[in-house]
């Protein structure tokens, strides 16, 4: 099998692949700037794509977190025979035990990973498709494992054309609401619950300046971020969870995801709040496409109006809220903690695909597959998730 190199970015061409495919050729980039044109383009509402995966988001993170992590940009573009690109891959590339592992770039602040897709490419994909990208990749000799975890069946009314590569069940599960057509609050959100949130609603109404909003000023969203880095770290404490936000460039990240304007008018990431004159009650921060809504981080106030369930109150705001924008989904991300599935009742399927392309990354895809296998298994066994907490809580 022959392939040969043109630019800097080397295409490597699909001529004597054993199928035919749509794919002649694909291109792997850097430099996120020498590939903003095409990632933007697959942008467009007629292309299939995650929040999680717009340029702004992407950028933002290896800039502030990526880079930091010593990770290079993989970022994979696979064209047509007329140059058309059919796929763009945000893979970043990561050095450790001698093996050359390329993931999705955003790491664990992506709730959801996937190429951005040509519409109609994606619709018809087939395996000899998927067979003709893993084999450039291998010729290329650039990487040994691609380690893409968290990946969706679908996306709106597609397949995600990955699927047809050998994959298995993540090891968390995404809690998802599916807001149909029309539907009626009590639908979203059931009466009875309502009521109670209502209930509790009524001793933060008197609040000077109580009110429900999304930040859209850069002033308004920089005083919501200054509370939420205070706040976030004692609510993880009490927890006696790690404090993931003070890893390096972190911070510097969501800050600048959250001031980064869209040309839709939105940000990278939004922020919903509940608000007084006196204090910040409640955070919720995530990413919308005019379709889902998918929380990243929250946070709720320290003081006596925490009794009030403000968290709570706040999302059925926010689903409101997108329900009136005829929004579909709405999910709170990766995690089946207890509050989730108030409001989640079922769970969006995902999956973690470990392809070996050399010789050294079939040893690494297959501790990668085994030690996934064992998360999923202790995720879903309570009594081995306890004693797995236990011990991590003793290691602390």
């Amino acid at each position: 099998m022959t392939m040969a190199a043109a630019i800097e970015g080397q295409t490597a061409e699909a001529t004597a692949w054993s199928k035919p495919s749509h794919i002649a050729g694909i291109d792997i980039i850097h430099d996120l700037a020498a590939a903003e044109a095409i990632w933007r383009g697959l942008e467009s509402p007629k292309q299939s794509f995650t929040s999680y995966q717009r340029f702004d988001f992407v950028a933002a993170w290896q800039r502030d977190v990526g880079a930091r992590e010593g990770l290079v940009p993989f970022i994979v573009i696979a064209f047509d025979a007329e140059r058309r690109p059919l796929l763009l891959l945000p893979l970043a590339l990561r050095h450790a035990y001698g093996v050359r592992s390329a993931g999705f770039m955003g790491g664990k602040h992506s709730t959801f990973n996937m190429a951005l897709w040509d519409k109609d490419f994606a619709a018809n994909a087939t395996p000899a498709d998927l067979e003709a990208l893993i084999a450039a990749l291998a010729e290329r000799s650039e990487a040994d494992v691609l380690a893409l975890h968290q990946q969706p069946l679908r996306w709106r009314d597609l397949p995600n054309p990955l699927a047809l590569l050998p994959h298995q069940p993540s090891a968390n599960d995404c809690p998802l609401l599916t807001m149909e057509p029309g539907a009626t609050p009590a639908t979203l959100v059931s009466n009875s619950f309502r009521r109670r949130l209502k209930g509790k609603e009524r001793k933060l109404q008197p609040l000077p300046g109580y009110r429900y909003h999304v930040a859209t000023e850069d002033a308004e969203i920089t005083r919501l971020l200054d509370w939420f880095f205070r706040v976030k770290p004692l609510r993880m404490a009490e927890q006696k969870l790690p404090n993931v936000f003070a890893e390096p460039g972190v911070e510097d990240f969501i800050r600048n995801a959250c001031t980064t304007r869209l040309v839709n008018g939105g940000r990278a990431i939004d922020i919903h709040a509940l608000d007084c004159d006196e204090e910040v009650i409640a955070i919720f921060a995530g990413v919308a496409d005019g379709h889902r809504f998918s929380m990243m981080f929250n946070t709720y106030t320290m003081s006596g109006n925490s009794k009030y369930s403000p968290g709570l109150i706040l999302m059925r705001d926010i689903i409101d809220h997108f329900a009136a924008l005829d929004y579909r989904a709405f999910d709170l991300g990766i995690g089946s903690d207890e509050y989730k599935r108030l409001f989640c009742k079922s769970d969006e399927p995902i999956f973690d695909s470990f392809i070996p392309l050399s010789a050294r990354g079939k040893m690494a895809a297959a501790a990668m597959s085994g030690l996934n296998r064992t998360k999923r298994m202790v995720k879903h066994n309570p009594a081995l998730l306890e004693m797995a907490q236990k011990l991590r809580s003793a290691f602390r």
